[in-house]
């Protein structure tokens, strides 16, 4: 039985990626430091002998007893929200965290993918983003905290493959959604969403006129599932080139959810970038993958999944107290 580490285990998309390696024959080895993560996106593997938890900060140096086959990286605070307040974690998760899976990865004679982002790409100026353009970033901006972490993390993965000859893959994940978001974290479905069921005004930043390109989690999961087993070492994007505007998706979350909601306008945070589109020229022709998920079939899903929520949940508007984690 292959043996895999997910690090990120009880994020939103790192416990949908222990399901589908569950599903698929592996032994899964859960890693999560739990500060943005919760367990109650894994609880139901907890039961499985195939499965094995480590509450475990990745910054630190990482153990893994046995063999292991593969790591996915994905332990990272994902969200605006988050990154901007802790904002040293963030750097120190893509930066030494990378560093210590890197480095059991060579020492196991794993294989590694980590999870790089759109974000890479900063404010682009180019449209759509292929995986050559080198970005437009601000290293010093509020932002930057994330969006340097996930450039450093590309840049040592490619050193230890280079030089050390670890296998390494990076997949460059664009706006993911589905069950398991957390309703509060900032990223505008959970955000819609929530306002919308709450009853209160849809908040657009900007004059909404900035784009996004929404990826279901199932297709999302799919595409590095694929990138895993490839042999291709650099980067490549994996998301839905379905764009639209901000203003025209709340639209779309006004009619999905039945209420009557106005939309509220605010100032555009610094550096927020203005066009979000994958081209995924590489990932038809390498992976053979497309998003198969169209945004209705997928937001249903979602908007079910938030209805489903406690009261409690859905009034929650801190995530948690992030002051024991400011160092």
């Amino acid at each position: 039985m292959k043996r895999i580490l997910i690090t990120g285990a009880a994020g939103f998309l790192g416990s949908h990626l222990c399901d589908r390696f569950i599903k698929e024959g592996y032994f899964v080895i859960g890693m999560d430091n739990l500060i943005t993560g919760d367990l109650k996106n894994i609880e139901h593997l907890f039961k499985l002998e195939h499965f094995e938890f480590y509450h475990h900060d990745i910054t630190k140096f990482v153990h893994v007893p046995g063999n292991l086959d593969y790591i996915l990286h994905f332990a990272s605070p994902a969200s605006p929200i988050d990154y901007l307040k802790i904002p040293i974690q963030t750097l120190k998760v893509g930066s030494l965290g990378t560093h210590n899976l890197l480095g059991l990865a060579r020492v196991k004679k794993a294989r590694i993918l980590i999870a790089s982002t759109s974000e890479v790409y900063g404010d682009p100026l180019v449209h759509p983003q292929t995986e050559e353009y080198y970005g437009n970033v601000n290293t010093i901006g509020p932002r930057g905290v994330y969006d340097e972490a996930k450039r450093f993390q590309e840049s040592i993965t490619m050193a230890y493959h280079t030089f050390h000859g670890v296998e390494t893959r990076i997949v460059r994940i664009f706006n993911t959604y589905g069950p398991r978001m957390r309703l509060n974290d900032g990223r505008v479905i959970p955000a819609f969403i929530g306002q919308a069921i709450r009853g209160e005004d849809l908040t657009i930043f900007g004059d909404g006129m900035q784009t996004r390109s929404f990826c279901y989690v199932d297709d999302q999961v799919e595409g590095i599932f694929r990138l895993l087993h490839s042999d291709y070492v650099f980067p490549v994007n994996i998301g839905n080139p379905d764009e639209i505007t901000i203003k025209d998706f709340a639209d779309e979350i006004i009619k999905l959810t039945g209420t009557n909601q106005k939309v509220v306008y605010h100032p555009l945070p610094i550096n927020d970038p203005l066009q979000r589109q994958p081209d995924i020229t590489k990932a038809k022709k390498l992976l053979g993958w497309e998003a198969k998920v169209g945004r209705a079939e997928g937001m249903k899903i979602t908007y079910d999944y938030f209805k489903s929520l406690s009261k409690e949940e859905l009034s929650k508007e801190e995530h948690k107290d992030f002051s024991k984690y400011i160092f």
